[in-house]
């Protein structure tokens, strides 16, 4: 103890010191990387819309809710790295919607009520997804009695998922959805003030119907391009940058973006990797020859990457090249070791049968148990059924009882029907699917069920039987080929010394090629995107992509099955494209037609007939007739707007030449024979109302969906890519 009191006497003072700094360290660490991180310099939004920022800790609350409501509208699945992907993307594109329609709905006093917020959750007439909310795959706030939705269920639900629900999930899930329900309330309702601005004025309609009937003939030649050999024609960079500057509407670049090429390393298993998952199957395939059915499922259990399933199966639901010789092979045979689909696979038939394809059924259900809810007794749910079976022996109509008896609100509108295939057979309650497979057409029968979602007495009818066919019960074994630590190793050093040596762009490219190696390349990607097409989930590329120069090559990335090198190829920001390897191709395209299309028309201008240029060109002269001025279709030409156009052109008179028009694949000379005006149709006024009609509804819906894309052409969106 006397050494201890001295080291407290003779040090205290600097080990306080010591904690105070500490602490102090700690606090200024935790406000840079928080919410007061901005004043120290450190940025910690992930975007800003017109200087209003969404931070980190924003976005991942966001995603935590719709990974939650993900696990619950999909049934409880796995969320693999691709979903995870389409989340963040999608959790980020509707946060920045949110934002622009806030600052713009804000403008014209579009919010969200208290009043609104508990008619949208709570309401007789809620929002549809509250309706549809499910737990363990049932609607959850449908009444049972009459099969819709009963908003007094709602609260009841709520509370009891906040008593029982032990993992906080089911909370969780449910909170997200009601704050998603509000947030898309606000953006419906501005939406809906835009769409519903949508109108076809009248003279728009006359002139529709005036175009209609005005209608034209014609002769014309066509040029085509190939009549010009490409060598004839030289395109320079100013060609292209002026062609770009010309059609500047169409390339604009509204946001911006980067282009990569890359070269991959795939993880292909060599042939120790081969004989690793071979090895393993003949090792236990003595065993498996002797397990009896009653031990398969245990031992598929225990020595194969998918777990046993309890199924029959049939031909058609038996997915392999082998199923022929597997299904007919006798009870107790093993096949394989064979290789499919990635896996080496050995099969046992555990049993044999003749089962139908199909079958077509009728029930009427009675629950003892709503969801776990207890309803009424075993003795009193026998008891309702029963009657419900005296009276459809009394000659009732079974769909009258069913409305009348039956808790399965889903087959109201079926008469209790129901088709099963065997497929879904290990799907459903096995008392159920039992009778229902190994009954007979005809005949009927009481089963009681006990699981979550139809707990309780089925009285069953077999309607029909389709298609007998042979099935097998099977025990599955499989090892898949994968690539081992040491062809991991293996690859990864081909990819880091091929970075290592490749640090630049012309290095990468002559690497590459020199290798044979397979270079590709990914063009137009966003700031925000989450993944990469052909590359699949790709975030961690996207950051250092936002972070390098043209030319740079990057580190190895790992991926799915893969080792990835990335060059990145060019930077487009906001506005006209520069030229890259990526559009000059295009662009060279378009420059070329545009000169043979001009080189065509001043070649063939002097000439005063059509005749003549037909002769001079090689073309026939052709015929096109009954040409309405409101198309754009010629049918003997095809989409040509600009030459239907110049039919319809007033200073274009019967018996002259046009000048050569571009479209096409070619060159277009028109010789007008006639114009007149189709009479009056008198169903016209009632199509152009429809016409009317749709056009409007096209309209509302290019604005609904185009509404996003037309916020941010006028936002200020600024992406912190490293945050992301």
């Amino acid at each position: 103890m006397s050494v201890i009191q001295k080291i407290r006497n003779r040090y205290g003072k600097i080990a306080g010191a010591v904690i105070a700094i500490s602490l102090i360290g700690f606090i200024i660490q935790d406000a840079a990387s928080g919410r007061f991180g901005d004043m120290f310099g450190q940025d910690n939004s992930v975007v800003k819309i017109n200087g209003e920022k969404i931070d980190e800790k924003e976005y991942s609350l966001r995603l935590k809710q719709y990974e939650a409501l993900y696990e619950i509208y999909s049934g409880g699945k796995t969320l693999d790295e691709n979903t995870r992907a389409q989340l963040n993307g999608q959790a980020l594109s509707e946060m920045v919607l949110e934002k622009l329609v806030d600052e713009q709905g804000g403008k014209i006093g579009v919010t969200v009520t208290p009043e609104e917020e508990k008619e949208l959750i709570y309401g007789a007439n809620a929002d549809p997804m509250v309706q549809q909310f499910k737990i363990n795959g049932q609607e959850v706030f449908v009444n049972p009695e009459t099969g819709r939705f009963d908003p007094l269920r709602v609260k009841q639900v709520e509370k009891e998922i906040k008593q029982n629900d032990k993992t906080g999930k089911l909370i969780d899930g449910w909170e997200a959805l009601k704050a998603y329900v509000v947030r898309n309330n606000k953006i419906n309702k501005f939406t809906s003030l835009l769409t519903a601005s949508v109108y076809t004025p009248k003279y728009l309609l006359d002139n529709m119907v005036n175009d209609q009937r005005q209608q034209a003939s014609a002769n014309f030649v066509k040029v085509p391009y190939t009549a010009i050999n490409d060598n004839e024609i030289k395109v320079t960079d100013a060609d292209l940058k002026e062609y770009i500057k010309k059609n500047a509407a169409k390339f604009e670049v509204k946001e911006a973006s980067r282009n990569i090429e890359y070269v991959t390393f795939d993880l292909t298993p060599m042939a120790e990797d081969t004989a690793k998952s071979l090895g393993e199957l003949n090792k236990i395939k003595p065993a498996l020859d002797t397990v009896s059915k009653k031990d398969a499922e245990s031992f598929v259990n225990r020595n194969s990457d998918d777990q046993y399933k309890d199924s029959w199966y049939s031909k058609k639901s038996f997915q392999s090249r082998y199923a022929d010789s597997i299904l007919a092979m006798p009870e107790g045979t093993v096949f394989g070791p064979y290789y499919e689909n990635g896996d080496f696979t050995m099969v046992k038939m555990l049993e044999k049968k003749q089962y139908p394809d199909s079958v077509k059924v009728r029930h009427i259900l009675v629950k003892t148990k709503d969801r776990g809810n207890d309803m009424r007794t075993d003795s009193a749910a026998k008891k309702k059924l029963d009657s419900a079976i005296a009276e459809l022996k009394g000659g009732a109509d079974f769909k009258a009882v069913v409305m009348k008896y039956s808790d399965d609100s889903a087959s109201f509108d079926k008469g209790g029907e129901y088709e099963f295939t065997l497929e879904q057979k290990e799907g459903i309650s096995k008392e159920f699917g039992d009778f229902i497979f190994d009954g007979k057409k005809g005949e009927s029968k009481t089963v009681h069920v006990d699981n979550q979602a139809y707990a309780g007495f089925h009285y069953i009818e077999i309607i029909d039987q389709h298609a007998f066919a042979p099935a097998a019960k099977l025990a599955i074994v499989n090892k898949a080929l994968e690539a081992g630590s040491n062809t991991d190793r293996t690859v990864y050093a081909k990819a880091n010394e091929f970075a290592g040596k490749n640090t630049t762009g012309e290095a990468f490219d002559a690497a590459a090629d020199a290798g044979h190696l397979d270079k590709r390349n990914a063009a137009d990607i966003k700031p925000e995107a989450y993944t990469i097409p052909g590359l699949g989930p790709s975030r961690e590329v996207i950051r250092w992509v936002y972070d390098a120069k043209v030319g740079d090559v990057s580190p190895v990335f790992s991926m799915e099955g893969k080792y990835l090198v990335v060059k990145l190829a060019a930077i487009q920001e906001k506005g006209l494209p520069e030229l890259t390897k990526t559009n000059r191709p295009m662009l060279e395209n378009a420059v070329k037609m545009e000169k043979k299309a001009d080189m065509i028309a001043q070649k063939y201008k002097s000439m005063n007939s059509l005749d003549a240029i037909a002769q001079a060109a090689g073309q026939p002269a052709q015929h096109a007739d009954s040409v309405a001025a409101n198309s754009s279709y010629i049918a003997a030409i095809g989409y040509a707007p600009k030459v239907a156009g110049y039919l319809f052109y007033k200073g274009f008179q019967p018996n002259t030449v046009s000048p050569g028009i571009q479209s096409g694949d070619g060159v277009y000379f028109l010789s007008l024979i006639s114009r007149w005006e189709k009479p009056q149709d008198p169903m016209a006024e009632q199509s152009m109302k429809q016409q009317k009609m749709m056009m409007e509804m096209q309209s509302k819906n290019a604005m609904n969906n185009a509404l996003r894309d037309m916020l941010k052409s006028k936002a200020t969106i600024k992406y912190t890519v490293k945050n992301m």
